[in-house]
């Protein structure tokens, strides 16, 4: 085979397929068994994880799944909306975003971890439009050893930058990690969180800004019937729960979606692989926490999000029970506070999204009352029981225009 170079262009002379008939026999004692995923020991504080691949958005993949999430904003459904309130296109919907930017780093971040923990100070920076593409890279804050023979804890700061080297969306987690060995760990002290400047691809800064700014668009003409309207600015009050009618019943679809987004972690995919772990997690393929986040919010937008212009972010997520293919999802959200802002017609909502499993949002209510608000990691300290019927809890912040 000749292989050369000219203008620029490989020139390949392949001719006829020749196969190798002979070679050396198959060598059962030379085998490479590629693993993927770091352990407890790897995540040493300081390190820089950059991920593979990156992810280039499309249009038809953004409203396939902004439909399938059951997204109800017209803001990701309805270019002339979208450009009517501002944006130069159709903007991917930011909890399509967040799936993304997780699943780029997941075969670094968690792919051998046994739970994701938690999300934390999750800001949205840009849009993000078709064409666009993400890369992505972590930074290891801190790694707590819980001892031989248990997994340990580390929090990460993830950024995706798009292709200008623009961050379009930072946020924190905390992932359960196993050990590799016996030996202790030496531990190492966090890494305090400094200012970012401008990052840049291959070289990226890490660490929140005290004041992250936002690069949103900003005029907001667009015409009031694209939207219903009894849940623009002045719907919202402190207090008020809003009970999401409907439920979203998970099919075998959650694998397909996996690897459409980029997870790699064969929990969610392999069954096989499933079936070999030990505890709640073994069984059937569970259900990638970032899918089931996703329907949630779509169940919870025809009420409270479909006049939601901008999503600022979101802070002390946490999944408090595994889904599978055949569970039914329903979301409550109650509201936290309502803020205006320096813009006329603008205000700031920030709300509790819960969601839970095999029960009507109502029945759930009528059941567990405010209970189904407390964190779940608080209610041994506060000698509550958990609710087990319960799959996921978040405090979400977004701008929202008045109508």
């Amino acid at each position: 085979m000749s292989i050369k170079h000219k203008h620029d262009e490989l020139i390949i002379e392949v001719g006829a397929y020749a196969p190798h008939s002979g070679g050396p026999p198959p060598q059962v004692d030379v085998v490479k068994r590629p693993s993927y995923g770091h352990y407890l020991e790897d995540f040493v504080p300081g390190t820089v994880f950059e991920h593979p691949r990156g992810f280039t958005f499309d249009r038809g993949t953004m409203l396939a799944y902004a439909r399938t999430f059951m997204e109800a904003n017209p803001l990701y459904l309805n270019e002339a909306y979208a450009k009517a309130v501002g944006y130069a296109s159709l903007p991917a919907a930011p909890h399509m975003v967040m799936n993304v930017a997780l699943s780029l780093g997941v075969q670094n971040d968690s792919e051998k971890a046994s739970a994701n923990l938690g999300y934390y100070d999750v800001r949205f920076l840009r849009p993000v439009y078709a064409g666009d593409t993400l890369r992505g890279s972590t930074r290891v804050v801190e790694r707590k050893d819980r001892g031989v023979g248990k997994p340990g804890i580390t929090t990460i700061e993830t950024l995706a930058e798009n292709q200008h080297g623009h961050v379009v969306i930072q946020y924190r987690r905390k992932v359960m990690v196993p050990r590799r060995g016996q030996d202790p760990i030496v531990e190492i002290p966090t890494i305090g969180i400094p200012t970012i400047g401008t990052p840049t691809i291959g070289t990226p800064s890490f660490g929140w800004k005290t004041t992250p700014k936002l690069h949103i668009p900003f005029v907001f003409e667009a015409p009031s019937f694209w939207t219903a309207r009894d849940n623009g600015l002045d719907a919202f009050e402190a207090g008020q729960i809003w009970v999401h009618a409907n439920g979203r019943t998970v099919t075998d679809e959650h694998v397909a979606w996996t690897y459409q987004l980029g997870n790699t972690h064969p929990l969610h995919f392999d069954r096989l692989y499933a079936q070999s772990q030990s505890g709640p997690l073994a069984g059937e393929p569970i259900v990638y926490g970032g899918l089931v986040f996703a329907w949630l919010c779509g169940l919870a937008s025809r009420d409270v999000t479909e006049n939601v212009v901008w999503d600022l972010g979101f802070h002390d997520g946490y999944h408090t029970q595994p889904t599978v293919a055949g569970d039914t999802l329903a979301a409550l959200t109650r509201i936290v506070a309502v803020e205006p802002s320096q813009v006329e017609g603008l205000g700031v909502v920030t709300m509790q999204l819960v969601g839970v499993k095999n029960i009507r949002a109502g029945d759930a209510l009528e059941r567990f009352g405010a209970d189904l608000f407390v964190q779940e990691d608080q209610k041994k300290a506060l000698g509550m029981e958990k609710i087990t019927a319960k799959v996921f809890e978040i405090e979400r912040q977004v701008l929202v225009r008045r109508l």
